[in-house]
């Protein structure tokens, strides 16, 4: 257990702002049905095409800051203008709630990744972890495979890579040469109240089976037939390219085409809830979050072609800057019932002030959602800013505490990156920092009449330096007043990628990786309920060693990657949480030692992150 600081809550402010203009009408289109079976490890372990070279490095982001982007596709971009902030000492406060540690495992690895499907994938990172729980079920997702587990962790299915899922051809048929689609940004949310499970990805198309792009890009959303998520699933593509083409609007994204990047689900009584941030695919410029609505009775039934209506973000009319405008999901079936049935969703702006602060996030609230079964275009968006304690995009990466990184060594050891890894030589200083989150949103929950969520922010640490910590969000979404908000952070490490799920009665957990100087990245906890605020940081598996991936390696092109997001589910009165962390270490002699990189089946040859999936009880 670590003391953690906090900082004082902020007077808040609310005033509701309607959307004059009326939502898009939009068509789901029916695929064809899977069902997820284990895929064979194997393959070479390296190859000249380990990342995908259509893409900036895999899944990677080497923006820096600044709305501007590249002429090729970068998935989970950055629009930070700024960065500022400091974390005041407070008190340490013990919540109400004690959860109490009942279990674990490791779940995704790069291993898994890379190697799946007989090995023709790409090595990719971050993560970007998915989790949902329920029916005695639990699965997970990542870049770019996906795990089913029972409830006491034993594995069912898996893992099975994502292209394989969704019905697609492999990543790279490495025999061929021929390329599958492009997926990324996993996630899932099992739903109580209709017992099904719904996975989903965002796909990009290529131009035949040709490394290039096409330009085409679709949400894939796989849903469950029944409440077994090892039995058959439908699925379901929505264009999201927006240029007019295959039934989207034209939103004039700059070279023709639209990216709907970095999407992420949620639900109330009636509809599924999908949001992306929308970019220019091969040119530059953000364009604003888009909001899918999408009939959940039609996507339970099977029906062929489900509505959707769609909110433009980037609409002039909309009062507020909207980026990752992250959508609730329920608590057990509980849904808000107000005015034809509501779904809320919260975002923050900090990203687009010079300073890189900001006193606002904004509640989204979206309404009448029983109508999007019988006259779709009568559903409405509203939204409002609450004020809230300063939060501040984290300043700086964070620093990891020393280990055997051999990826790094390999580099920098004569001979040794030309003869095995077939890269140059080059010395690069170690150990390296790991990313941390800007301040977007992350998970949103919707659980004992209460609205709950997390962002990074910049915190100051013991030592005078900057470092990131998790601010986080317990509010009545019907008048805006915050029952807590305040900031969970370590004096001496990092707190990041914080994701909040909340039982029924109201006791919560918000999980999150731990790093720092004195830490190798881990997987933490906390406690969260309305009435305190957060308990003491907790680690519920330590890493073993230090992160020792590609990205940041400045040959390959991108800044250091971690995390995107992680997860967490409530199982009936038990909270299933998910972040990423190191599970391994090795040294160079064994990362050389046959078969080759794999240190016993522990990583790849370009990467060593890996998951926790840890069970809370109260």
């Amino acid at each position: 257990m670590k003391t953690r600081l906090l900082i004082a809550v902020a007077v808040m402010a609310f005033a509701t702002c309607a959307m004059g203009a009326p939502p898009t009408t939009l068509k789901l289109q029916r695929g064809g049905t899977t069902v997820p079976v284990t895929t064979p490890l194997g393959g070479a372990p390296l190859t000249s095409l380990e990342l995908d070279p259509a893409m900036a490095g895999g899944d990677t982001d080497d923006l820096g800051s600044g709305l501007d982007v590249g002429f090729k596709a970068r998935v989970n971009r950055s629009i930070a203008q700024g960065h500022a902030g400091s974390n005041r000492m407070g008190h340490a406060w013990r919540a109400k709630s004690h959860p109490e540690l009942l279990g674990g495992l490791d779940g995704l690895d790069f291993h898994d990744q890379r190697y799946a499907n007989g090995g023709n994938q790409f090595s990719v990172e971050p993560p970007d972890q998915g989790l949902c729980a329920g029916n005695g079920f639990v699965m997970e997702s990542v870049n770019d495979v996906l795990a089913i587990y029972d409830h006491r962790g034993k594995e069912l299915v898996g893992p099975v890579d994502l292209n394989t899922f969704y019905g697609y051809p492999a990543a790279i048929n490495r025999s061929t040469g021929a390329y599958g689609p492009e997926i990324t940004d996993p996630s899932c949310y099992y739903d109580a109240s209709t017992q099904r499970w719904f996975q989903l990805a965002l796909t990009l198309d290529r131009i035949g089976t040709t490394s290039s792009l096409a330009g085409t890009n679709h949400l894939d959303i796989a849903v469950s037939q029944t409440s077994d998520p090892t039995g058959a699933w439908t699925i379901y593509h929505l264009p999201v390219q927006n240029n007019g083409t295959q039934g989207t609007p034209d939103h004039g994204c700059a070279l023709g085409f639209c990216l709907g990047d970095y999407p992420h689900i949620g639900a109330d009584a009636h509809a599924i809830f999908l949001t992306t941030n929308e970019f220019s695919l091969f040119g530059s410029g953000f364009y604003g979050a888009q909001i899918y609505v999408i009939s959940k009775r039609a996507l339970v039934s099977g029906a062929a072609s489900p509505n959707v209506v769609l909110f433009n973000g980037g609409d002039p009319s909309i009062p507020a800057p909207a980026f990752t405008v992250w959508p609730a999901i329920s608590s057990g079936g509980q849904y808000a019932g107000g005015h034809g049935g509501t779904e809320y969703l919260l975002s923050s702006d900090a990203v687009f002030n010079a300073s890189g602060t900001s006193n606002t996030i904004w509640l989204w609230s979206v309404s009448n959602t029983r109508a999007i079964d019988f006259m779709p275009t009568s559903v409405t968006l509203n939204v409002a800013p609450l004020t809230v304690q300063t939060y501040a995009v984290p300043s700086s990466l964070a620093q990891q505490k020393p280990g055997d990184t051999p990826l790094l060594e390999c580099f920098a050891l004569a001979g040794c990156a030309p003869n095995f890894l077939g890269y140059p030589n080059n010395v690069y200083a170690g150990p390296r920092d790991l990313a941390v989150n800007d301040s977007r949103m992350q998970q949103v929950s919707y659980a004992n009449g209460k609205l709950w969520g997390t962002l990074d922010t910049d915190v100051l640490l013991s030592d005078g330096s900057h470092g990131s910590g998790i601010n986080y969000f317990v509010i009545n979404p019907d008048s805006g007043f915050l029952f807590a908000n305040d900031t969970l952070a370590l004096p001496d490490a990092n707190l990041t990628y914080g994701a909040a799920a909340v039982t029924q009665s109201g006791r919560g957990v918000i999980a999150f990786t731990v790093v720092g100087p004195n830490d190798y990245p881990s997987a933490g906890y906390a406690s969260l309920d309305a009435r305190i605020g957060a308990g003491d940081v907790h680690v519920a598996a330590a890493g073993a060693g230090p992160w020792d991936g590609f990205t940041g390696i400045p040959y390959f092109g991108s800044a250091p990657r971690w995390g995107d997001y992680g997860a967490a589910s409530v199982d009936g009165n038990k909270i299933w949480i998910a972040s990423e962390y190191i599970a391994q270490t090795c040294t160079l002699t064994e990362y050389l030692t046959s078969p080759l990189f794999q240190c016993g089946g522990t990583r790849g040859a370009l990467g060593n992150w890996a998951t926790r999936i840890s069970l809370l009880g109260f």
